[in-house]
C-alpha cells in the first residue's frame, strides 16, 4: 500500500477530486494548507500600503491505496492540478505498512 500526498491549488481541488473518482478511488482526505515554494509569496496593496504575503493557500489531499493503483492516481493528479504556473504544487508518495479500519477491525488493503 502507498500513501499519496498532494499540495494542490484550492480551485483545482473539484478537478482532481472528480479524476480520482474515475479512476476509482473511494476515499480521500482534504487539509486546507499555506505554504511556498519557488515563488514565495507575493506582495499586496492594502489601503496604500505594501504587505508581504508569504504563505499562500494551499490545499492537501491525502489518499491511501494499493500499489495496483499508484500510476493511475499520481498521472491523475498532475493532469488534474497542472496549470502551468508556478506554485501548481508538489506529490509525495511514501509507503504504508498497515491500515485497520477501527469500525471493523479490517486489516491490510480490505481496511481501505
Amino acid at each position: 500500500m502507498k500513501k499519496i500526498e498532494a499540495i494542490i491549488k484550492p480551485f483545482k481541488l473539484d478537478e482532481v477530486k472528480e479524476a480520482l473518482q474515475e479512476i476509482g478511488l473511494q476515499g480521500i482526505t482534504v487539509t486546507e494548507a499555506k505554504g511556498f515554494g519557488r515563488q514565495k509569496g507575493h506582495t499586496e496593496l492594502y489601503r496604500g500600503a505594501e504587505y508581504v504575503v508569504d504563505f499562500l493557500p494551499k490545499v492537501k489531499l491525502e489518499v491511501v491505496l494499493p500499489d495496483s493503483q499508484v500510476e493511475a492516481a499520481l498521472e491523475a493528479i498532475q493532469n488534474a492540478a497542472r496549470t502551468g504556473k508556478i506554485g501548481d504544487g508538489k506529490i509525495f508518495v511514501s509507503t504504508v505498512e498497515q491500515a485497520i479500519r477501527i469500525r471493523t477491525g479490517e486489516t491490510g488493503e480490505t481496511a481501505i
